[in-house]
């Protein structure tokens, strides 16, 4: 069985992808207001600062910043995975090992994430979550897709209302 070692950088800002086990759903925008929820309450209890976030009908990618001294982003996703399952009630298909591990089958197991290096790096991911709805067809413009902070990064004047997303280039590990 393979272990998977996560580095952990103290107050490192991260970007990760977080998916439901059926790529076909629309549960996340369905359920936007229970991912808030979810969002809300494990923030209450484990702080963080979020960056960038955009939920798309079945993943989401963000940009978390950790208090100084804490690492601990694997456990504030699975409290906001078990909050957001819980709230709307539902489960996907469970194969053996996660019925014994207990787990619900709503989402994929584990999730991607990428420590960011530098303010390049930090500025190239907050665009891209910005620009992934267009990416996927969603929407033609990413300030016309709802449930994304380009908006409040647009009301604090960190993003012109009319940018494009034509400079994003690279891996973004979706």
């Amino acid at each position: 069985m393979p272990s998977y070692i996560r580095p952990r950088f103290p107050g490192a800002p991260i970007f990760f992808t977080v998916a439901l086990a059926d790529r076909r759903s629309r549960l996340l925008v369905d359920e936007v207001s229970a991912l808030r929820d979810a969002v809300r309450g494990t923030r209450d209890k484990r702080p963080f600062r979020i960056d960038a976030w955009v939920v798309l009908p079945e993943h989401m990618h963000a940009v978390w910043t950790l208090p100084e001294g804490d690492a601990d982003f694997s456990v504030r996703w699975k409290e906001i995975k078990t909050r957001f399952t819980r709230s709307v009630g539902q489960t996907g298909q469970r194969s053996a090992s996660k019925i014994a591990k207990g787990e619900s089958g709503l989402w994929q197991r584990r999730f991607w994430e990428h420590h960011l290096r530098n303010d390049r790096d930090f500025a190239a991911h907050l665009r891209y979550c910005w620009w992934n709805p267009v990416k996927h067809g969603l929407v033609e413009r990413a300030v016309d897709w709802p449930y994304s902070s380009i908006h409040r990064d647009i009301r604090l004047g960190q993003c012109d209302p009319e940018w494009t997303g034509a400079d994003i280039k690279g891996d973004f590990g979706e």
